[in-house]
C-alpha cells in the first residue's frame, strides 16, 4: 500500500513538473510571438541612458576590472552565473525537501 501511494505521489510531481516546465517555455516564446519586431534589452543600457539624459556631464567613478571581448562572450559568462545560482539554488531547495 505504502508502495502504491508513492507511486501517486510521484506522478503527480512529475505531472506538475512538465506543466512547469511548459509554462517556462510559454513564458519564454509568448513575447517573441506576439511582438516580434521589439527590442529586448537589459537593465544596463537603460541605466545608462537615464544618467546620460539627468546628467550628461556624469563621470564614472569606477570601470570594470575585466571587459568580456565580445557579446558572445559576455553572454556565455552571465548564462554561466545564472546556471550556477540557478544549481545552488536547487541544491539547497532538494536538501531541505530531502529532510522533510
Amino acid at each position: 500500500m505504502d508502495t502504491n501511494v508513492r507511486s501517486k505521489d510521484a506522478k503527480k510531481s512529475n505531472k506538475l513538473n512538465w506543466l512547469l516546465l511548459l509554462l517556462a517555455v510559454a513564458l519564454i516564446i509568448l513575447p517573441l510571438v506576439f511582438n516580434p519586431s521589439a527590442e529586448y534589452g537589459g537593465a544596463d543600457g537603460e541605466a545608462e541612458e537615464a544618467i546620460t539624459e539627468i546628467a550628461p556631464n556624469y563621470e564614472p567613478w569606477f570601470s570594470s576590472f575585466y571587459e568580456p571581448p565580445s557579446g558572445e562572450i559576455e553572454s556565455l559568462l552571465f548564462s554561466t552565473q545564472a546556471a550556477l545560482g540557478a544549481g545552488i539554488v536547487g541544491y539547497y531547495l532538494g536538501s531541505r525537501k530531502r529532510k522533510k
